[in-house]
Order: structure tokens, then C-alpha cells, then sequence
């Protein structure tokens, strides 16, 4: 730590997740400007390493950051120093350590350069608040991410059709939505959308995120994770995305105005 840099306040918490989702979540930078939309609205990495990444951060705020995450040669903690832009020259300084198979410790030190006395205490504090916040909403994407790799939560349906599937009164069905949906073993989730309904996968196949609730742009579903996209006629996504959906799902009316679903 750099000598010139005041401490203004320290976070320590019991993360209810295990270490190895913790450091998982470190060098995820993709879900910044999604899990954290309070916060930041975009994010550009220019290096992503095993030692860590850099890239530009906009935040909700209008401004922009330059930020660099590294980690300390124990590989038990991490430095957060903003490069360029408000607050440049914080470094947030991070330990981590087991507490159990599924618990993880963390210290936080929030160190800056040329903070007033007087102004240190009501600048920490800021800090804290924002620090719980992010890792309350981290600590519930890495316990969804153990529930998916551990079986526990529904995975992205495997390729092929299958039967259509009645799902009763589309006047009553409506009264019923957002709905999972079971369909060959697979989890299919039913919505209304721009008064019509439609039915897609119930998680995402990058890291299982829920698509329960996610963001519907147009014709295009939007993980809530990592903002990956998936047309919601053909499961594909753009040209340089790692991942598609593996099986295309819709709602179909009948003249009786019964609801089927039909998996291809």
C-alpha cells in the first residue's frame, strides 16, 4: 500500500458463497454495467489476464473511470485503483479467505490520496454503503451460479423438439404469467410480451443466469448477467457472442383459444 494514501473506512462481511465463486466473480468484468446497472451503465476491457483486467468503466453518474483490478502475488487478495477519471488514484484493497465450503471472508480497505480529515469519515461511509451493495448483489449471482452448476437450479434446454405441450386457456394462462414450464425434461418459461405470448429458455446457456425476468428488447431476450442476446424466433445471438440458445420455444393459439407450446 502507498504510504500517501489515507484509509477511510474498512467492510468486512461473510460472503455466502464459496471462495472459488468469489474469485469467479473477481475476474468476471462482463457483469458490471448489468448486475451493477445501479451503478455503471457500460464497460470497455482493453487486458483481461490470470492476474487480473483493466478497462474503462461509464458510470450512472455520466462520468468515466479508468480501472485496474490485480492481483497481490499470495493470491489471496486484490487492488481496485482508479487509473483516470473522479476518484483516480483509490485503490480498494480486497482479502479474501475460506470460511467453510460454501462461505467466504472479506476485508475491504478503502484507501485515496488528498482527502481532507474532516471529510474522511462521510467519504468512507459512502464507500461502505456502495460496497455492501455490490456484493449483496454479487453474493446472490454466485449462489444462483452454485445452484446451476451444482444441478439445483433449471439449465438451458438441450437441442431438439418436442411434443407440443397443452397449457390450457390462453384467457386463463395470461391470468397465470411469468410461468415455468416442464417440457421434455426441460425448463421453458412462458411470458406475455408486447400482448402477445411467448415462451423461451429458463436459464442462459453462458452461466446459467434465470431468464425468469430478463429484459425483452424488441424481439431479442437479454441476459440479466452479462447482457448477453438471443432472438426469441431462432435461440441465435450476435455474430461474435460465444453462445446460443440451444432450443427455440413459442406459444401457439388455437381457434379454440387454447395455448400449446411447441419446442423445436
Amino acid at each position: 500500500m502507498t504510504a500517501a494514501l489515507a484509509e477511510l473506512a474498512t467492510y468486512a462481511r461473510r460472503v455466502r458463497a464459496s471462495e472459488e465463486r468469489v474469485w469467479e466473480n473477481v475476474h468476471d468484468w462482463e457483469h458490471l454495467p448489468y448486475v451493477h446497472a445501479a451503478s455503471f451503465r457500460g464497460i470497455h476491457c482493453t487486458r483481461a489476464d490470470a492476474r487480473g483486467w483493466r478497462a474503462q468503466i461509464a458510470l450512472r453518474t455520466g462520468a468515466e473511470i479508468d480501472l485496474e483490478l490485480g492481483l497481490e502475488s499470495d493470491a489471496r487478495s486484490y487492488h481496485s485503483r482508479t487509473l483516470a477519471g473522479p476518484g483516480a488514484g483509490t485503490d480498494v484493497f480486497t482479502r479474501v479467505r475460506a470460511a467453510g465450503a460454501a462461505e467466504t471472508e472479506i476485508a475491504v480497505s478503502f484507501l485515496a490520496p488528498a482527502v481532507p480529515p474532516e471529510a474522511r469519515e462521510q467519504i468512507g461511509a459512502a464507500f461502505v454503503q456502495l460496497y455492501t451493495r455490490l456484493w449483496d448483489e454479487d453474493e446472490a449471482m454466485m449462489q444462483r451460479r452454485q445452484a446451476f452448476l451444482d444441478g439445483a437450479a433449471p439449465r438451458p434446454p438441450r437441442p431438439g423438439a418436442r411434443a407440443p405441450q397443452l397449457l390450457g386457456s390462453a384467457q386463463e394462462l395470461r391470468a397465470r404469467l411469468p410461468l415455468e414450464v416442464g417440457a421434455g425434461g426441460d425448463c421453458f418459461v412462458v411470458r406475455e410480451h408486447a400482448g402477445r405470448l411467448v415462451a423461451h429458455a429458463a436459464a442462459c446457456p453462458h452461466w446459467g443466469a434465470s431468464l425468469a425476468a430478463a429484459r425483452i428488447d424488441g424481439d431479442t431476450l437479454v441476459c440479466p448477467w452479462h447482457g448477453y442476446r438471443f432472438d426469441l424466433a431462432t435461440g441465435r445471438g450476435p455474430a461474435a457472442q460465444r453462445c446460443r440458445l440451444p432450443a427455440r420455444a413459442e406459444v401457439r393459439v388455437c381457434e379454440r383459444g387454447e395455448a400449446w407450446l411447441f419446442v423445436s
